[in-house]
C-alpha cells in the first residue's frame, strides 16, 4: 500500500477523535503485513487517564481481531484549528505497544499530510526499547 493511502486514512480516522478537553485530535492507520488496514483515533476521558491514544486504538482493535504481524503505522494529529502545521509522534506508551508487536524495521509515518510526512522505524525512535527478552 502506498504511504499516501495510509496517511489518508489515518486523516479520515483523526475526523472521529473524542477530545472535547484537550481538542488535540490524532488518527492512526495501522496496516498488517497481509494489506489490511485498521484505524484508530483518540478518545478522552474527563479523567484523563482512561484516554486512549489513535494508535493503541488502532492496535488493539487489531490484535483483538487476531491481527499480529505489522508493516505500519500512519499517524497524523493536532490541535484541532492546527491541522496539518506539525507532524504527530507516538507517544512512549504506544512505541512499548508498537514493541510489543513489531519487529524493529516497522514503518512509522508522521504526517501533516499525504505529500508532507516523515518516516521513521520503530528502532529509530525506540532505540533499546523493552520486550520478552528482557524478562
Amino acid at each position: 500500500m502506498e504511504n499516501k493511502i495510509l496517511i489518508e486514512k489515518a486523516l479520515a480516522a483523526r475526523e472521529r477523535a473524542y477530545a472535547p478537553y484537550s481538542k488535540f485530535r490524532v488518527g492512526a492507520a495501522l496496516l498488517t503485513r497481509e494489506g489490511k488496514v485498521y484505524t484508530g483515533c483518540n478518545i478522552e476521558n474527563a479523567a484523563y487517564g482512561p484516554t486512549n491514544c489513535a494508535e493503541r486504538t488502532a492496535f488493539f482493535k487489531a490484535v483483538s481481531e487476531g491481527e499480529r504481524e505489522f508493516a505500519a503505522i500512519a499517524v497524523a494529529g493536532g490541535k484541532q484549528d492546527q491541522t496539518g502545521k506539525e507532524y504527530c509522534f507516538p507517544c512512549g506508551v504506544c512505541r512499548q505497544v508498537m514493541a510489543e508487536f513489531c519487529e524493529g524495521s516497522f514503518r512509522i509515518l508522521a504526517a501533516k499530510s499525504p505529500e508532507d510526512y516523515r518516516e521513521y522505524t520503530l528502532n529509530e525512535l525506540l532505540p533499546e526499547r523493552f520486550g520478552s527478552n528482557n524478562l
